[in-house]
């Protein structure tokens, strides 16, 4: 009865080797690339740190809060 129920598994197909690794080597013309590239990102993030007003821990200025309004006082 064991055999109606349970029926043979095929074997399974063999195991293939992985592929080797693709080398780590970078030619020279794709450093300079990478080196500019890092070059201008931390340009652009020099360039946009200098506009930024406020500290970490806010504004440190008193708000200007006396000024006459066009619609009041």
């Amino acid at each position: 009865m064991g055999s109606i129920f349970k029926p043979k598994m095929p074997p399974l197909p063999p195991v293939q080797p992985a592929p080797p690794p693709p080398s780590s080597e970078v030619s020279q013309e794709e450093k300079d690339a990478i080196a500019a590239e890092q070059a201008a990102v931390e340009r652009k993030r020099r360039g946009r740190k200098s506009t930024i007003l406020t500290s970490p821990l806010g504004v440190e200025e008193e708000a200007e809060t006396e000024n006459k309004t066009l619609l009041g006082s």
